[in-house]
C-alpha cells in the first residue's frame, strides 16, 4: 500500500524510512506539519506485525502530535518516530545510536524523546549523534522522563473534568479505574492516591499491579475489565484505541481522561460518549505535560515555572472545551480538532 492511500495519512508533509542493518534498527519518521515550528514528537519501540503496521501508527501519531502541540502553545509542529523491535537479543546502545544519526541527517526538521518501549538511558544513546533530543538525564539544560510531567497535567486536567462533570472540587472519594501502570500511568496513581482517591488498576505487568496494591492501596482488576468499573472516572494510560465499538457500552464512568494516546478508536467514539452523557477529556490535551517538558528542555534553558504555566495553560484549555461542548451540544473530541487546527492554520 503506498503511503498516500493509507487511511491514516492527513497530507503529511513528510515520511522517513530509516535502516541500519548492523543495529537492527528500522524505522519510521513522520512529520506531519513543521507550521509552528520543527516537528516534536517521541520515539516508540513497539512489536509491529507488518512494517505498514509501523507506517500507519507514525502517520497517526504524528497527527495527533501537530495537535498536541498547538493545544500546548509550544513552538512545535507534529512528528513522531516508530522503531520496529528486532527480533531476538538487541544491543540497545547500538540501535539508539544509529537512531540518533537517521534523526540527524533530518537537519532538525524533527526532534524527540522517549514514548513506548524507550527510555531516558536511550535517549542518552541517541543524543551521542543529534541534538534534537529532550528527555535527557544529562545536560544543560536536562530534566530526565518527562512522565511525571504528563501524569501531573492529566492530574490537574482531572480537576477541571470533576468540576465540570460531578460538580466538586477534590479528587477525595472518587473511584478511579487506571489501565496500565507505565510509567505515567503509576506517577498519576500516585498523584491520585495522595488526594484520596478510590483505586482500581489493571496492567499485563503484575510487578506493577502488586506494586499499587501495596503501596497505594488499589484494587487489582483485570486487564480486559477495568474499562467497565462502576468508577467516577475510567482513566487510559495504555496503548490507544481503548474506547471502541466494544468498550463503548460498558463503560460505566462518569468521565473518561488519561494519559493513553488516541484513545477513541475512530472519532464518531466521541458521539457515542456524549450520547452515553460521558465526559470525555481530549486525550492531546490533557496528556500534554510531557512534550511541554520536553519543549522546555529543548530551548536549551529548563524553567519549571515555564513549565507549570503551561500546565496550567493545559487545564484552561480543557475548561473552555467543556464549556463550548455543554453549550454547542458538540463532542470535545471534535471542538478540540478544530481548536488546534485553527492554530494549525494560523501559524501558516
Amino acid at each position: 500500500m503506498s503511503v498516500f492511500d493509507s487511511s491514516n495519512f492527513d497530507d503529511h508533509e513528510s515520511v522517513h524510512l530509516f535502516s541500519d542493518p548492523e543495529s537492527g534498527l528500522k524505522a519510521v519518521i513522520a512529520v506531519h506539519s513543521t507550521a509552528r515550528g520543527p516537528a516534536a514528537g517521541g520515539t516508540r519501540m513497539w512489536h509491529y506485525q507488518t512494517d505498514q503496521d509501523a507506517i500507519d501508527d507514525a502517520l497517526n501519531l504524528s497527527r495527533a502530535m501537530s495537535y498536541k502541540n498547538a493545544m500546548a502553545d509550544i513552538p512545535f509542529g507534529g512528528g513522531k518516530g516508530v522503531i520496529i523491535h528486532p527480533d531476538g537479543k538487541i544491543n540497545r546502545r547500538q540501535l539508539f545510536e544509529a537512531y540518533g544519526r537517521a534523526i540527524d541527517s533530518l537537519g532538525g526538521i524533527y526532534c524527540t524523546a522517549e514514548d513506548v518501549g524507550v527510555s531516558t538511558s536511550d535517549m542518552t544513546h541517541v543524543s551521542r549523534h543529534t541534538k534534537f533530543v529532550g528527555g535527557l538525564d544529562q545536560g544543560k539544560a536536562a530534566s530526565g522522563d518527562p512522565s511525571p510531567v504528563t501524569a501531573e497535567g492529566v492530574f490537574r486536567g482531572l480537576h477541571v473534568a470533576v468540576k465540570n462533570r460531578l460538580g466538586v472540587d477534590s479528587l477525595s472519594g472518587l473511584k478511579v479505574a487506571v489501565q496500565g501502570l507505565g510509567h505515567v500511568g503509576y506517577s498519576l496513581c500516585e498523584k491520585l492516591a495522595a488526594a484520596g482517591a478510590k483505586l482500581w488498576v489493571a496492567d499485563i505487568n503484575q510487578a506493577a499491579v502488586k506494586k499499587a496494591e501495596h503501596d497505594l492501596g488499589a484494587t487489582i482488576v483485570d486487564p480486559a475489565d477495568i474499562h467497565a468499573q462502576r468508577a467516577d472516572i475510567f482513566a487510559p494510560c495504555a496503548l490507544g484505541g481503548a474506547i471502541n465499538s466494544e468498550s463503548i457500552e460498558e463503560i460505566k464512568a462518569s468521565i473518561v481522561g488519561g494519559a493513553a494516546n488516541n484513545q477513541l478508536d475512530t472519532s464518531d467514539m466521541g458521539h457515542a460518549l456524549m450520547r452515553r452523557e460521558i465526559l470525555y477529556c481530549p486525550d492531546y490535551v490533557i496528556n500534554g505535560g510531557g512534550i511541554i517538558n520536553v519543549a522546555a528542555e529543548l530551548s536549551g534553558k529548563y524553567d519549571p515555572r515555564w513549565v507549570d504555566q503551561k500546565l496550567d495553560g493545559l487545564a484552561d484549555t480543557l475548561a473552555q472545551i467543556f464549556v463550548i461542548s455543554n453549550n454547542d451540544n458538540r463532542p470535545t473530541n471534535e471542538i478540540a480538532d478544530q481548536m488546534a487546527q485553527a492554530r494549525i492554520n494560523a501559524a501558516d
